[in-house]
C-alpha cells in the first residue's frame, strides 16, 4: 500500500552503519537486501475511494493527533 500511495524511500548510505549499529537490520524486516521504509501516513478515505484526508510527514517522529482523525471522520 505504502508504494502505490508514493510513500516509501530508500535509506541513504550514509545513514546505513547508523541503523545498523542501533541493530536495526532493514534488509532483513524486507524479507530482500533493500533499504526501503515507508513513510508513516494517515489517510481518511471515503467509502467510494477518494482520500477525504491526508497527514504525510518525512519526520517519522511527527503524528496525526487521534483527536484530528476523529474530526476527519465526523465530517464523513
Amino acid at each position: 500500500m505504502a508504494e502505490q500511495y508514493g510513500l516509501v524511500f530508500t535509506l541513504s548510505e550514509e545513514l546505513r552503519p547508523l541503523y545498523e549499529k542501533f541493530g536495526i537490520d532493514v534488509p532483513g524486516f524486507n524479507g530482500d537486501d533493500t533499504f526501503r521504509l515507508p513513510v508513516p501516513a494517515t489517510y481518511v478515505i471515503g467509502k467510494d475511494g477518494t482520500v477525504l484526508y491526508a497527514f504525510v510527514d518525512a519526520d517519522y517522529t511527527k503524528r496525526l493527533e487521534p483527536d484530528d482523525i476523529v474530526e476527519a471522520l465526523k465530517a464523513l
